[in-house]
């Protein structure tokens, strides 16, 4: 199997293999994902982008192994991490896995924090969980980590519920509640949702100073925003219809997209070159879960649409070095990759 990466070199702290994860509805299986397959590497900040329903998401719980069964399951692949399959590990061996050794950050902090517990309370518990730890230690050591991301008077802050900070904080606390272990890999889940551009910035700026202080880490930034990953990633998966259409180095992304999905994407953000034009917009929506056709997942909202598109799935190709497309149109290009 061909590696989807151009980082050969590097150490490869995750491989995700051939990931199938589906969900139960109304009797028929829906795939969110299907045959995903990527590396990650340490002192990597790599992103994950694409429109809401693309999968992005259902592949950063897969890693984690928090898809709700039922109604939903991982049908089959690998996930390599450490010599070992996560998804071979019984419950037990992957809670000692979850926070310690990868951690997640989720979407929405208000809901992600409980309202009735202090918010030291809840920084400390992940490490007295994985560690043998004391209350006073935990707590020192959630003041020091509180303090690392930028919350003032973190001391006197431990005693404070979720609802007496901004959302900006709240952001602050969900980054030091995943990071309080050290973990070797952080997953971001839209991590500036519903900030403004002044706070979002921060956070984005604090992210890549953590990795940047921990070597050997490394940071899966999912979002749907590639203006964010402009200014943070190194490199870039874009996915539609739970498969990935694009992987690259943000450079080669930016500089020559060959997915029309991703020329889409890139069409719709504000440049100084389209200054006072209308932006472009995507033709249509994307299809539901049941609905996305039996071909290209792309197909019915493509420009380059060809009667192939519409009969038969493309290959995940390599066009350029380190540079992996799925479409018929550049499939010639480049020899097979992963599927």
């Amino acid at each position: 199997m061909t590696d989807v990466t151009n980082k050969a070199a590097a150490e490869t702290v995750l491989e995700v293999r051939d990931l199938h994860t589906c969900f139960d509805i109304e009797g028929e299986s829906a795939w969110a994902v299907s045959g995903v397959s990527f590396d990650v590497h340490a002192d990597e900040f790599l992103g994950i982008v694409g429109e809401s329903g693309s999968g992005k998401s259902v592949t950063a719980l897969s890693i984690m192994r928090l898809i709700p069964d039922p109604p939903g399951k991982i049908a089959r692949g690998e996930i390599h991490f450490g010599g070992r399959d996560l998804l071979s590990l019984d419950y037990r061996e992957m809670h000692k896995v979850r926070g310690r050794e990868i951690a997640m950050i989720f979407q929405e902090p208000m809901t992600s924090l409980n309202p009735v517990f202090t918010i030291g309370m809840q920084v400390a518990e992940t490490l007295r969980h994985h560690e043998e730890i004391s209350a006073a230690e935990a707590r020192a050591r959630a003041v020091e980590v509180l303090t690392q991301v930028g919350i003032p008077d973190a001391a006197k802050r431990l005693d404070d519920y979720p609802h007496q900070f901004s959302g900006g904080m709240r952001q602050r606390v969900m980054i030091a509640m995943a990071l309080i272990c050290r973990p070797r890999i952080l997953i971001a889940d839209e991590p500036t949702t519903a900030l403004d551009v002044t706070i979002q910035a921060q956070i984005l700026d604090l992210m890549k100073e953590l990795l940047a202080s921990r070597r050997g880490s490394s940071v899966i930034l999912i979002t749907h925003d590639l203006a964010v990953v402009a200014e943070t990633c190194q490199r870039v998966i874009v996915m539609y219809g739970g498969k990935t259409q694009e992987i690259a180095d943000i450079e080669d992304l930016f500089d020559d997209p060959r997915h029309p999905y991703t020329r889409g994407l890139l069409d719709s953000i504000p440049t100084e070159q389209n200054k006072g034009k209308p932006l472009h917009a995507i033709p249509g929506n994307v299809p539901g879960i049941l609905s996305f056709p039996a071909g290209c997942k792309y197909c019915t909202r493509c420009p380059e649409v060809i009667e192939r598109c519409k009969i038969d799935g493309p290959p995940l190709v390599e066009v350029a070095p380190g540079h992996h497309v799925r479409c018929h149109l550049v499939e010639d290009q480049g020899a097979e990759g992963s599927p």
